[in-house]
């Protein structure tokens, strides 16, 4: 027989989930569920909307409160109640109920442990002040809202360019803040890479974001009832509320606590049933260890989707289904105004940091049928093995359609799949959602092209290293190359190349480029069949300009 008593400390997404799961598989099972705090299972990813508005009913933000879990699932739940101790050895906890005060044991057959991850907060003067907020928690949007009500700010500052940070920046600007941005790296949103960031920068600045790069704070002043942040810079920020987005770090207080062992990323570390090292206790959510699903080494990568199956896991393995989490691959997505920003698998930082080989490709395409109005660009990056075109990495960016092509993409990695497969998948098509050849689809095919060598690339961090040895092509129309061009581009019109392909040097490269790379390629198709040694620029004119 399974353990009949469960204890289940964090009672948000993976707590939650594993307690409900638990229930549903044994109803005769002692489960009593800890939460520190007053809530439990709440919509952490809503927090910003509330403050911005946009979910206007902040009983909205539960999804269930501890009376309503309690009766459904016969769940001893106790919120106000710390877990402080784990004696692994007697099988107990330790319980500060925050109410009373008062503290008590509690025994276990199988403890899980669900604690989250805390806000990083830097050691800089003047941050401990109460107009600089944090966002983790339904009391952290709650003291932001109430400070906004009661002192009406007009100047906020973010700190930290990640999910929450853009997020919030979105928030505050529609409570009608003037609204800055700090970043101490050199772009917003570290799951994509720089050249997609780049796309996102002038974006925010044109919503009206102050955005600060490359810059972190330094101090924050307090004087006169107003605030400045210095940077490193020393450039300075004014600023009436200040939210840090950082980032996080798992909470392992008590998994060391409990001499369980911690991984080398500093998250817990677990097998793949997600037990820890000590066989009756598990862990699940941000604050454990996870592999990377497509590099296969370890990593924290801290989710709502992940952390809610990994307590199904759990509920299934305590109840004797023996079930295997395989990895997380970090499949994100956010909204920033009208624009969507979605990642899956791996970028370009985390597979140059394990050697593993790839090949990069950009595509620009119409989000739905050209003819039907309304079609905005859908900007996608892969990244794919260079030896068999196994998928490892997307990225994308727009405004219509991200969400089902970067899920798309990711049930292709998890999937194993090649570029060459999502040549050959069949998705929906009608004018209004999409094109004949899926933006998906045309991606599958630049890619494919690239490894089959029907259409060698150069890259836009490559056009600044050129020689005299290549000559730089533009196959756009007249009319576009007068509104900007690469320096030192020569203008020959697609239409007019096989009229004039003895202008060209045979002894040199020839690298072409157009707007988003279609019409380059085309070009480079023809001067290939005509002997001459070619390369079209992945992504075109869109990509370099917007990278320099």
């Amino acid at each position: 027989m399974y353990p009949k008593k469960i204890l289940i400390v964090g009672g948000v997404a993976g707590g939650a989930s594993t307690a409900a799961r638990l229930r549903r598989m044994d109803e005769e099972a002692e489960i009593v569920l800890f939460e520190r705090g007053e809530y439990i299972s709440f919509a952490n990813c809503g927090l910003p909307y509330y403050v911005g508005d946009i979910i206007k009913d902040r009983e909205a933000l539960f999804v269930q409160t501890p009376q309503g879990m309690s009766r459904r699932f016969n769940i001893d739940v106790r919120v106000n109640s710390e877990v402080i101790h784990i004696d692994s050895y007697k099988k107990q906890v330790e319980v500060l109920d925050h109410v009373t005060g008062i503290t008590y044991d509690e025994s276990y057959d199988r403890l899980v442990l669900s604690p989250g991850a805390n806000p990083i907060k830097p050691s800089i003067p003047g941050i401990d002040r109460e107009n600089v907020f944090v966002v983790r928690n339904i009391p952290d949007t709650f003291r932001i809202t109430n400070y906004i009500q009661r002192y009406s700010p007009k100047k906020a500052a973010v700190i930290g360019g990640g999910f929450i940070g853009l997020e919030m920046a979105e928030n505050l600007m529609l409570k009608g803040l003037d609204v800055s941005l700090i970043e101490m790296a050199n772009q917003v949103m570290p799951p994509i890479d720089y050249d997609m960031a780049a796309f996102v920068h002038p974006y925010m600045k044109q919503k009206g974001i102050r955005l600060y790069l490359s810059d972190g704070a330094q101090e924050i002043k307090h004087n006169n009832n107003k605030t400045i942040i210095k940077l490193r810079s020393g450039e300075q920020v004014e600023a009436d509320l200040i939210v840090l987005a950082i980032g996080v770090k798992p909470d392992v207080t008590l998994a060391k606590d409990a001499a369980l062992e911690i991984g080398p990323t500093g998250g817990i570390r677990v097998d793949k049933y997600l037990r820890t090292s000590d066989p009756d206790i598990y862990a699940i959510g941000d604050a454990v260890e996870v592999m990377d699903f497509v590099n296969g080494h370890p990593a924290v990568i801290p989710l709502a989707g992940p952390a809610n199956k990994q307590g199904r896991i759990v509920a299934n393995n305590i109840c004797g289904i023996e079930d295997a989490y395989d990895g997380t691959q970090g499949t994100s997505i956010v909204k920033l105004f009208d624009m969507v920003i979605a990642s899956t698998g791996n970028n370009e930082k985390i597979l140059k940091k394990y050697d593993i080989p790839y090949i990069r490709s950009y595509t620009h395409s119409p989000s739905h049928a050209g003819y039907y109005p309304g079609a905005g660009l859908v900007s996608i990056k892969l990244l794919f093995r260079s030896d068999d075109g196994r998928i490892l990495g997307a990225q994308i960016i727009g405004s219509d359609g991200v969400d089902k092509r970067i899920d798309v993409l990711s049930t292709a990695i998890r999937a194993g799949l090649t570029v060459y497969d999502l040549e050959e998948l069949e998705l929906a098509y009608a004018p209004p959602f999409s094109s004949a050849k899926d933006p998906v689809n045309m991606a599958g095919y630049v890619a494919a092209n690239i490894l089959k060598g029907d259409h060698p690339v150069i890259y836009w961090d490559e056009i600044d290293d050129l020689t005299d040895e290549q000559v730089i092509v533009d196959v756009r129309t007249g009319a576009e190359y007068g509104q900007g061009a690469i320096p030192g581009a020569w203008n020959i019109p697609l239409d007019t190349l096989r009229d004039r392909i003895d202008e060209l040097p045979r002894d040199k490269e020839i690298i072409i480029y157009c707007r988003v790379g279609l019409r380059g390629y085309l070009a480079a198709r023809i001067l290939m069949q005509n002997g001459f040694k070619v390369r079209n620029l992945s992504g075109g004119y869109i990509t370099y300009k917007i990278t320099h």
